[in-house]
Order: C-alpha cells, then structure tokens, then sequence
C-alpha cells in the first residue's frame, strides 16, 4: 500500500504542478481543504440525516456512498498535496498516528 500511496502523491503532485495550482501556498491550500471538509460534512449528512434542500435531487444509497468517496478523496488529495509541500512522508504520520494511540492507550 505504501507503494501506492507514494505513486499517488506523485502523480497528484505532477498532475498539480502541470496546471500551475501546486503554486499555492500550504495556508491557501488549508484553506482548500477546509472547502473540501465541508463538502465531505454534507456527504456524512445526508447519508446520516438526508438533505431536506428545496430543489436538491434525493440520491439514492449508492450515489450517496459514491459521493462520499469522492469528498473523501478530495480532502486526502489536499493532505497529500500539503505534506508534499513541506516534504512530509504520508507514512511518517501514519506511523506517528499508530505510536501515540498505542502509548496513550497502552494500559488499556
């Protein structure tokens, strides 16, 4: 996985830098991401609680969960895009993410 993982966070970061949109700084791109939170809050919604929008198509359960992936994926792209900024490996936080959960948990 980690493999893939890399492979993607260089195609994103070329496909990126090919559309001159790798130019924007890591506090433009946080802002970025906090667009792309919301729009992943509104998939969890109406997946959760249904959308009552006037005008707004009702989606069935599996343009629900494609939706959902989709917002999924954009928020993890703006992630990749920000590690690769300042030259943070993905695994590194999630290796970060496992050690503190294991020792903040470790007497459980």
């Amino acid at each position: 996985m980690q493999d893939y993982l890399k492979a993607h966070q260089t195609w994103l970061v070329d496909f990126y830098q090919q559309r001159n949109w790798y130019r924007f700084s890591p506090l433009i791109r946080l802002n970025f991401l906090s667009e792309e939170l919301g729009e992943l809050s509104r998939a969890v919604r109406t997946i959760e609680l249904g959308r009552d929008h006037p005008g707004e198509k009702v989606k069935n359960d599996v343009e629900k969960q494609a939706n959902l992936k989709e917002e999924l994926a954009d928020c993890f792209d703006q992630l990749l895009i920000i590690c690769s900024k300042y030259e943070i490996e993905p695994e590194e936080l999630m290796a970060l993410s496992e050690a503190k959960f294991t020792k903040r948990f470790e007497n459980d």
